[in-house]
């Protein structure tokens, strides 16, 4: 499988982050729009609206270490923490000199992003969220089953590496509208063999879910800081019918971020990009504008 430059016609970049390379896209000038993606996916993600914003905007998309066109190292060459996940975030806008910046961030990139959010606030002018958590699991939403299985230490490798069910399946489950086998096969490109799927599988690994997880202290130092950015414009454009990302992650943001703009797409799937792309990434353009940088 060849990659699809005319569904993804970007140039790739390349940052190198002790001696692994992060792949980012970086496209357009003006303010920076900085969108991290989430798992199992990559930039691609968000290929229309890096194509939509870019006339306008500098859009920056970086892969994950693990994910997309990076590189993609064993458990004993990197952690795949969330701490280090946000410092390397940190390590991309200081190496492109970038001093303010607008966060779009889907499912586990809004752990990452507000993380890093967290460690530099003086860096983020603007917050856009798509179906996503940065905050533990909400009261009276249990553990999706099926994200559960792919946790287990003996499970999760054969399901999520061996036989590649969490990319796959995202790929049918995630999304209300079917997708062209192009941008399917898209989707599961760099997830092509039981290596290249290890970061599929850390990601999963990683939610902290009790003390005691090695990202559970990062997240709870997050969740707490999420309020001080109760004053700078977000959006949450959110999709209806996520069945991960319900109504209990949807009540939680309201309650960090009261004064949000909010856009409600109901029959979307947590693909949101995918099933409402159009109109999502026109309110996400007229946010942007309504809400100029300051200079």
């Amino acid at each position: 499988m060849n990659l699809n430059k005319v569904l993804y016609p970007f140039k790739s970049n390349f940052l190198d982050i002790n001696k692994l390379k992060m792949h980012y896209i970086d496209e357009g000038a003006g303010e920076v729009v900085l969108m991290l993606h989430g798992n199992p996916t990559w930039s691609f993600f968000y290929r229309d609206l890096i194509k939509l914003l870019s006339h306008k905007y500098r859009c920056v998309a970086p892969d994950h270490i693990g994910s997309g066109l990076s590189d993609k190292p064993s458990k004993e060459r990197y952690s795949y923490a969330l701490s280090d996940r946000a410092e390397n975030i940190y390590a991309l806008v200081k190496s492109l000199n970038i001093n303010d910046l607008t966060l779009v961030m889907h499912d586990w990139g809004a752990l990452v992003g507000m993380t890093y959010a967290a460690r530099h606030p003086e860096t983020v002018k603007r917050i856009v969220v798509l179906n996503s958590a940065a905050f533990g699991l909400p009261d009276g939403r249990p553990f999706p089953w099926m994200i559960a299985l792919c946790k287990n230490n003996l499970l999760g490798p054969l399901l999520v590496q061996g036989m590649n069910l969490f990319s796959k399946g995202a790929n049918i489950f995630c999304v209300k509208k079917k997708m062209s086998e192009d941008v399917k096969n898209m989707y599961l490109y760099p997830y092509d063999s039981w290596k290249n799927r290890y970061g599929v599988l850390a990601f999963i690994l990683d939610v902290p879910l009790s003390p005691g997880h090695v990202s559970w202290n990062v997240l709870k130092e997050t969740e707490k800081k999420l309020s001080d950015f109760n004053s700078l414009p977000v959006l949450i454009c959110w999709a209806g019918q996520d069945f991960v990302f319900d109504k209990h992650f949807f009540e939680r943001w309201e309650k960090d971020f009261p004064n949000a703009e909010i856009k409600i797409f109901p029959y979307s799937g947590h693909y949101i990009l995918e099933d409402a792309g159009e109109e999502a990434g026109g309110d996400i353009l007229s946010f942007l504008e309504r809400h100029p940088l300051k200079h």
